[in-house]
């Protein structure tokens, strides 16, 4: 008998990056040519939003594209925010939230909250980033975590869990300032931990079905290492994400996985 191979959500943030809109093209046409490719794996792209045009006429079904964020009002006196209409007007079909770096610069649970409910309402699929900015040893980073997902669910229908992917994003494993890499071993205790959070908010039917990958400096080096364990079920890759050659390299290992 043949047993379906497990999919997985790859999916590359940007940032503020790259310096052109003929560079982003070009980056974006070389990731795609890898990701149609795959059998297994769903590739998202989210660069900034001045992009999105640039690249929207490029999308194909195997390699989506998203928005790093959104505003949660339709329209209005909001100088600087970017409406979901907006966003699918450029056929985007996912939308990133609660980013560590947006946190850092102030949003806060409640705020992510009322941005997912204005992703949901416009059939958007959000990445919801949550993660802790200091692993301690007594264990308070898994009060960090289910505070955040508790407030930034709160109002949530249990129905549409099915279509949202929470990020494990550990701030302490990210970038300059990470202390250290996040262990294989973390990273699927942390997936196990979010969705029994899940399951407590709503119950296990529901946790078993929600989608939970990992984020935090993921490389070509240690990206099989998050998915071996079976508990992770994709990647949230940054900087690598803006090498084609990089990011194509982790789309086919992940889709090699059996």
């Amino acid at each position: 008998m043949n047993r379906t191979k497990k999919s997985f959500l790859v999916a590359g943030n940007w940032k503020m990056n790259p310096s052109s809109h003929k560079e982003a093209k070009k980056i974006f046409k070389e990731i795609k040519s890898v990701a149609q490719k795959s059998r297994t794996v769903q590739t998202v792209v989210f660069p900034p939003f001045v992009y999105l045009n640039e690249i929207t006429n490029d999308v194909i079904k195997k390699c989506s594209l998203g928005a790093q964020d959104i505003f949660w009002e339709e329209e209005g006196s909001y100088t600087g925010q970017i409406s979901a209409s907006m966003i699918k007007s450029y056929k985007a079909q996912y939308v990133l939230l609660g980013h560590s770096e947006l946190r850092a610069l102030g949003e806060t649970d409640a705020v992510i909250n009322k941005k997912l409910k204005t992703v949901l309402k416009h059939e958007l699929k959000p990445i919801v980033c949550v993660g802790e900015q200091i692993r301690d040893t007594e264990g308070w980073y898994l009060h960090t975590i289910k505070t955040q997902i508790e407030v930034c669910f709160v109002g949530i229908a249990k129905k549409s869990i099915k279509d949202i992917v929470i990020a494990y994003e550990p701030v302490w494993a990210i970038g300059k300032g990470a202390t250290r890499e996040a262990t294989k071993e973390e990273a699927g205790e942390m997936a196990i931990y979010i969705k029994r959070v899940i399951s407590t908010l709503y119950d296990t039917a529901t946790a078993s079905i929600v989608r939970v990958i990992y984020g935090g400096s993921v490389n070509t080096k240690n990206c099989m290492s998050f998915l071996e364990a079976g508990h992770v079920d994709g990647l949230l890759v940054g900087r690598e994400s803006l090498s084609s050659k990089k990011f194509g390299e982790i789309i086919g290992l992940v889709d090699g996985i059996k």
